[in-house]
């Protein structure tokens, strides 16, 4: 799951590693959250200088996926997150995972450890980022959603996979993370089907992220400061390492 996330970057660093036409500047946000607007980057329609591929642009959407045949919004679940096992079948997501498959650049993002019935206390919060600083990139979907009165709204979800090593003693599921060398092939929906990227819908490396324990500020949305990701003292020591499971929820959230 992935449920909340930050993007710290500058438009410099991320014009740099996605390789974008152009960008707007933007502030820091430390706390995103569902229901808010995301940065997303997408294959454009033009070519990039000195290049015969497509260039990529940048574009706000909603984080909160609305498929196209939804009638009535307030009636349908906040989807957040889309099962990359599953996406490319199931009737929300398959005409995006076939025709809008989108990169979101992160800083790294949030996940919380719940302890067992047997464990007890509070669950702890863990800021998870790269290891070595910098960016990454969560594959997502897009979707323009077309309301009754006319009015569009263009929304996203981030697919998750199982968890890696290192992250599935905190959670076992998150975020698809994209590799560089992989975005063209990622965005190239002429050419690229679902099953041709379903190679891509993988754990990322153990040693790529590094989890940091945080306090519980970033439950609250109203906190968008940089001391969300101060360390704290863990409540408890994480469990051993487990298997990854691919069981859970599907991914999705309501809660906001």
């Amino acid at each position: 799951m992935c449920g909340r996330y930050a993007l710290t970057a500058t438009p410099e660093d991320i014009l740099e590693f996605l390789s974008v036409i152009e960008i707007d500047d933007f502030p820091k946000r430390y706390n995103i959250a569902p229901t808010q607007p995301i940065l997303l980057v997408v294959e454009s329609e033009r070519q990039a200088p000195g290049s015969n591929l497509p260039s990529r642009r940048a574009m706000l959407a909603r984080w909160g996926f609305l498929p196209g045949w939804v009638k009535d919004p307030k009636d349908f679940p906040l989807l957040i997150n889309a099962r990359a096992e599953t996406a490319a079948e199931k009737a929300s997501f398959r005409a995006a995972m076939r025709h809008r498959r989108v990169l979101v650049p992160a800083s790294g993002f949030y996940e919380w450890h719940r302890p067992s019935k047997e464990e007890g206390g509070k669950s702890q919060a863990y800021w998870i980022r790269p290891k070595h600083g910098g960016l990454v990139a969560f594959a997502g979907l897009m979707e323009t959603y077309a309301s009754a009165d006319g009015s569009e709204v263009d929304t996203a979800a981030i697919l998750t996979t199982r968890a890696n090593g290192a992250i599935s003693p905190i959670h076992e599921r998150m975020p698809v993370v994209i590799d560089p060398q992989d975005f063209t092939r990622w965005l190239d929906c002429k050419t690229q089907e679902p099953r041709d990227v379903a190679s891509l819908m993988k754990p990322a490396q153990d040693d790529l992220f590094e989890a940091i324990p945080v306090a519980d500020l970033v439950n609250k949305v109203a906190n968008m400061g940089p001391d969300l990701q101060l360390p704290v003292a863990p409540l408890m020591p994480l469990p051993k390492v487990k298997k990854a499971a691919s069981s859970g929820d599907g991914g999705q959230l309501s809660l906001f």
